[in-house]
């Protein structure tokens, strides 16, 4: 069963395979896995046998806005995604990832999936980079790590396409998917009003969320206008033809008519 045919299209019922419990995961999803954990047990051996070396890695490969700009870094709102300060942070990042990526990837496979993971994630990094200089303050200057950015957006587009299927609140309140995400999005949009700074990067988070929607959605709204743009086309041509009929039919009728000569 495929719950999405072509852009922006969700499917209104529920994913057969339980989101992530009791499947297997997807090769790209597993490969994340993989890279993320792998990168965060180096960092955290690095952390204890050459804590300055550590340091230097953060600021280096994650997204330090005034650096991202202004020291032309313009590789950190990509490699940002796979650094994590704490055991916890990787954790659920990483549940999250099997959960609502392994469906995702089953029904797109691997490219596009891996092209949207990429997209909303490195979407969320430079949404992150412009409000942080444009509000000022410490925040532009302090790394911001972390794959929360993608993983609101897997969440966003489970949501859009399964809204259906229930999603269990600490593990016991079923709720509907679009709920789930309707909640979790009215959170991170206000979160987001108290600008950086809280020690959650709330910007990334909702950043991630609006670059899923402009994808899932924004491929409907391009061929909206371009079946539009067609019409015009259309219309302009069958003007001229209307005008290039009537001038010949009016050259025409100024024509003297045809005589039979004896």
């Amino acid at each position: 069963m495929s719950a999405y045919r072509g852009w922006g299209r969700p499917s209104y019922r529920s994913y057969g395979g339980g989101f992530g419990w009791g499947l297997r995961p997807t090769p790209v999803v597993k490969w994340l896995l993989i890279a993320n954990t792998a990168i965060f047990i180096a960092l955290a051996l690095l952390n204890i046998f050459a804590p300055l070396w550590a340091r230097a890695v953060l600021v280096l490969f994650g997204v330090v806005p005034v650096d991202t700009v202004f020291s032309l870094r313009f590789w950190q709102p990509l490699t940002y995604l796979f650094l994590h300060s704490g055991f916890w942070h990787l954790f659920f990042n990483m549940f999250a990832l099997w959960m609502f990526g392994t469906p995702l990837e089953r029904d797109w496979g691997r490219r596009r999936f891996l092209r949207y993971y990429l997209l909303t994630g490195v979407g969320a990094g430079v949404l992150n980079v412009v409000v942080s200089l444009i509000w000022g303050g410490p925040a532009a200057s302090i790394p911001t790590i972390g794959a929360s950015g993608a993983i609101y957006g897997l969440l966003l587009a489970f949501g859009v396409l399964y809204p259906r299927q229930p999603i269990f609140i600490w593990f016991i309140l079923p709720v509907p998917a679009w709920i789930f995400v309707s909640i979790y999005g009215g959170i991170t949009f206000l979160s987001a009003l108290q600008g950086p700074g809280s020690g959650i990067s709330h910007i990334s988070h909702l950043g991630g969320m609006l670059f899923g929607l402009i994808y899932l959605r924004g491929g409907w709204l391009l061929h909206r206008g371009r079946r539009r743009y067609n019409e015009w086309r259309l219309r302009q041509a069958r003007e001229k033809f209307e005008v290039y009929m009537q001038e010949k039919d009016e050259e025409e009728g100024r024509r003297e008519p045809p005589r039979w000569v004896n």
